[in-house]
């Protein structure tokens, strides 16, 4: 999923982070302000809902990262799923913010930082296991996101990765070394 060849867990992470990242910012994008809030049934939530929970645990596991607990006693995960911001603009701002957030804790972050200890919910966990836990939950996501963003946008839908039927293309763009990287 990198882009770029690495060997440090950090600048891997922080790498795979910003493609999520951008996945779902290009899957957003995709949708009209209306889809942004709608829903498939009364148990779904919608994309705007789903941006409102990740940012929530974005801030609460990312904010003071090192020094306490990731579940903060300030945040209220049962009220992420109902409420979301109003509009496109202050989605996005909450978007942004929460990704922020992942950023500037892991960025500082060396691979001798790995082995130290932070707590989620109480519990004991190596710096790179809070990392790992987050690398499954926002793909985890960002992967809804994609799927509700594809289902409105329908026949507007602009694929984020090869398209169906396209590999055959695909693959001779890479033999030739024309293929650009997502």
């Amino acid at each position: 999923m990198a882009l770029q060849f690495t060997t440090s867990y950090i600048e891997d992470a922080l790498a795979v982070f910003r493609q999520y990242k951008q996945l779902g910012e290009k899957a957003i994008a995709q949708v009209t302000d209306e889809q942004l809030f709608a829903t498939l049934d009364e148990e779904s939530n919608s994309i705007a809902i789903i941006v409102k929970h990740i940012t929530g645990n974005m801030r609460s596991r990312w904010t003071d990262f090192l020094t306490s607990d990731g579940e903060k006693a300030t945040r209220n995960r049962d009220g992420e799923f109902v409420d979301p911001p109003a509009t496109r603009e202050a989605l996005m701002a909450e978007w942004e913010h929460g990704w922020a957030s992942v950023f500037s804790a892991i960025e500082p972050l060396t691979d001798a930082d790995l082995g130290r200890t932070v707590a989620i919910r109480g519990e004991a966990h190596s710096v790179m296991q809070a990392i790992n836990r987050q690398l499954s939950h926002y793909p985890m996501h960002v992967g809804q996101i994609i799927l509700l963003a594809k289902h409105f946008a329908g026949a507007r839908w602009e694929t984020l990765s090869v398209a169906r039927n396209r590999s055959g293309e695909f693959n001779r763009k890479v033999a030739l070394g024309e293929a650009s990287q997502r």
